[in-house]
């Protein structure tokens, strides 16, 4: 223990204690360190799996910091009143934090930052969300990238810091603040019986993140190039939800995936192209933070997308469109808390192009339902399916559910693991979906799946393209 000034380690996305480059600051001014997590507006407006899976790793943290002799803080409030009033009570020189690049949070992150500095207090932010800073990557003529393969090339080539070994000691206070406790916040209320259906599909905290990282690169990378579009097949990484709140960091994460490529497995860069993709994300968040809530493109936003949350939309909701691929989609979001990235393209288009209904809609809907919901992420992924977004592909880009279901699905593996009406024998995972629903829908696996479409796959293609020739004109 140091008789120097209290650092408040202010802890939002980055719930980990390696390459941790705030925490390491923090202990670097040779005090003690007191952790601290706020349930503020933002926290609190969170949809139900977000917020429910956002316990789970805390209380993986809390567990963790215990471990090395330190605890995590819980606090509830404005996030400047809760840290003026710990500041108050530690007798505090300084707060820390890593960087976020959401409007919202950045606009707290300012006023937070410039008020405390105006009460005398030390405040630093530090990089540790992404590989590389938005304001550091920049096009020729100086301006911010607008499409993704530019990008890709732009940094592909840059050198990555090494990531940061975990501190062994952290030094505590003289006595800890008080803290209050995961269960007075009840953050997996909204989730219901939900909750006990998704926690068996979570790899929660950073020790499960590193196993699944070092399983992927050892085992799985390889076969990425096509094992990454088999919506059946273990494929892929599985890092979004550990990426989404910092239990990994993209650093850790970079350096294993450049050292596959160096080892010559084939799926590697096309996995870091896709952890790259995330920083195009939030480029995009930091340099056009519309993307959150209006259409990118500016010309769409008089594009007739219908804002009406009708019986079809319910059915898709639901997983009851009676296309077999967007509802097996569906029921893997609500089971698992996840779904696979070509089933999400399959369901947005359905929704935007079949349906013609605003991608907002789908968004919310998705910021509700995700365990690995990510601000950045989700605003790009539904505005790229859309055709609003970032992306020289034109609007007619629509997705056959069926055909990609033939491509990528062809034993129908998928499909019979999710929708328990079309089998006699259904799976435990299909059936475990009506487990995990609300009960006012009042879904049973003994309820027929529907005959015919809501909206069928020649109708809606059709549809969205009549669409888009009267608008255009």
């Amino acid at each position: 223990m140091s008789d120097r000034q209290a650092t408040i380690l202010w802890l939002r996305r980055d719930l980990r204690l390696s390459d941790h480059p705030a925490f390491m600051a923090a202990i670097a001014r040779g005090g003690p360190v007191v952790p601290v997590f706020i349930h503020d507006d933002l926290v609190e407006g969170l949809g139900a799996a977000p917020k429910w899976r956002l316990g789970l790793s805390l209380a993986d943290l809390a567990a963790r910091l215990e471990a090395v002799g330190s605890r995590l803080i819980l606090r509830r409030g404005d996030a400047l009143a809760v840290l003026r009033s710990l500041v108050e009570e530690l007798g505090a020189g300084a707060v820390m934090w890593s960087r976020l690049y959401d409007p919202q949070s950045i606009e707290r992150d300012t006023r937070v930052k410039a008020a405390l500095k105006d009460d005398g207090v030390e405040v630093e932010s530090h990089a540790g969300h992404l590989l590389f800073e938005p304001w550091t990557v920049e096009t020729g003529a100086g301006g911010f990238y607008k499409v993704y393969t530019p990008f890709w090339r732009a940094v592909r080539g840059r050198e990555v810091a090494a990531p940061l070994a975990a501190p062994a000691e952290i030094a505590a206070p003289a006595a800890w603040p008080m803290s209050e406790t995961l269960d007075d916040w009840q953050l997996g209320r909204a989730m219901n019986r939900g909750a006990e259906v998704c926690r068996p599909y979570q790899r929660v905290g950073e020790e499960a993140a590193q196993g699944r990282l070092g399983w992927f690169m050892g085992e799985a990378v390889g076969g990425y190039n096509a094992a990454r579009d088999l919506p059946a097949e273990d494929g892929t990484s599985g890092l979004s939800e550990n990426l989404a709140l910092g239990e990994i960091s993209p650093r850790r994460c970079w350096h294993a995936g450049m050292r596959a490529m160096e080892e010559g497995k084939p799926g590697a860069e096309t996995w870091l192209q896709e952890l790259v993709w995330r920083e195009f994300a939030y480029h995009l968040i930091y340099h056009t933070p519309h993307i959150t809530s209006e259409s990118w493109r500016e010309e769409w936003r008089d594009f007739p997308w219908s804002e009406v949350e009708d019986d079809r939309v319910l059915a898709w909701k639901q997983g009851r469109t009676g296309v077999p691929f967007v509802d097996a989609a569906m029921r893997e979001m609500y089971v698992t808390g996840k779904m696979h990235n070509r089933a999400r393209m399959i369901v947005a288009s359905y929704l935007t192009k079949h349906l013609m209904t605003h991608w907002r809609i789908g968004q919310a809907w998705f910021e509700e339902c995700l365990t690995d919901w990510d601000p950045a992420s989700n605003a790009l992924g539904w505005q790229w399916s859309a055709g609003s977004g970032p992306d020289a592909t034109p609007y007619f880009r629509i997705f056959n559910a069926e055909t990609q279901a033939k491509k990528f699905d062809p034993e129908g593996v998928y499909l019979r693991r999710w929708i328990a009406e079309r089998q006699r024998g259904p799976t435990s995972t299909a059936l475990s979906f009506f487990e995990a629903v609300p009960r006012s829908w009042g879904l049973s696996p003994h309820m027929p799946y529907p005959e015919e479409p809501i909206v069928g796959l020649k109708e809606g293609r059709r549809l969205a393209l009549d669409a888009y020739e009267g608008w255009k004109t």
